[in-house]
């Protein structure tokens, strides 16, 4: 990865630059308010990821804790305990864990790639899993802020890494990571097939891509693009069956392609909460009909898609 460390400072001088972001002084200014408290007691392998356990810390440390999370709001990835505080955030990201879990290549002493990794929920579940080396990426700063009040609490923190980009600011072929994640990012890009390219490029020889994403009912010809929204999300451009997903990926050069699971995403699993008050996917679906958006699409349907580079 030398290529690319040569690389990185400028790219995050130019990622975290205050004039970037508005609210990025904001964010830095709340992670100096959290109290220098760390602890050893960890699970990362839990469906509620837990940093320590209530009553370790005092009261008066716990209300501090909790204002700086709170003014972190929304949290949309998780969830997450720490010193008791549950962090419920909009997505129950550990039912996606689940269906996936079992049929990856185990993850242990493996360097994997995190692409879109939101607050981090995923990466550390690889952690827990046991990954080597896990880099996530992720252009949000508060994505970065909720990571590090995380990390913030973590007196020996596994090797887990943040980096606030795109998947454009990876070398092109760096071919450096046994396992490579992207979930939940492919419908929001122009060009999927460059995006699976992109993907191919960053996995070693015999890589495995797990890939999870939005798709349509239909054959190997199916592929839904919104002509406006989909689901009031802006930035939805191409959805396929999941026949033409497998063809995307085999005409991208990947190998041993093969859908794993197939779930409708259910408002129990993404829903507004007291972490995250705006509108979630209740408010995205048709009221008279579940099954369809409030645009008329297909309500969303996600699959988990793994294959191997070549």
């Amino acid at each position: 990865m030398e290529a690319w460390a040569e690389k990185l400072p400028e790219q995050l001088a130019r990622a975290l630059s205050v004039d970037g972001h508005g609210d990025l002084g904001r964010w830095e200014q709340l992670l100096k308010l959290l109290p220098a408290c760390a602890t050893r007691d960890l699970d990362l392998a839990a469906d509620r990821i837990r940093i320590g356990r209530e009553g370790e810390v005092d009261e008066a440390t716990s209300r501090d804790i909790l204002g700086v999370l709170r003014a972190l709001q929304p949290w949309r990835k998780g969830p997450y305990e720490v010193f008791g505080i549950h962090i419920d955030t909009e997505w129950r990201s550990d039912w996606k864990w689940r269906r996936l879990q079992d049929h990856i290549q185990p993850l242990k002493g493996r360097k994997v790639l995190d692409v879109g990794c939101g607050s981090g929920y995923h990466a550390w579940r690889m952690a827990g899993a046991g990954a080597e080396l896990v880099v996530g990426i992720d252009p949000s700063l508060l994505f970065l802020a909720q990571f590090n009040a995380i990390r913030h609490f973590m007196q020996e923190p596994p090797g887990v890494h943040f980096l606030p980009l795109g998947i454009e600011a990876v070398p092109r072929n760096l071919a450096a990571f046994d396992t490579v994640f992207s979930m939940g990012i492919l419908y929001h890009r122009r060009s999927p097939l460059d995006h699976l390219l992109d993907l191919k490029g960053c996995l070693r020889s015999g890589g495995e891509l797990v890939l999870e994403t939005l798709v349509v009912e239909g054959d190997g010809n199916t592929v839904l693009m919104p002509e406006g929204r989909y689901a009031k999300m802006r930035n939805v451009w191409f959805i396929p069956s999941v026949a033409a997903l497998e063809t995307w990926l085999r005409r991208c050069g990947f190998r041993e392609v093969r859908t794993v699971d197939v779930s409708v995403t259910r408002v129990q699993e993404q829903r507004r909460t007291d972490w995250m008050a705006f509108e979630s996917l209740a408010d995205f679906l048709d009221p008279e009909d579940a099954g369809r958006t409030v645009e008329g699409y297909p309500a969303p349907c996600r699959a988990v898609v793994l294959a191997r580079n070549s």
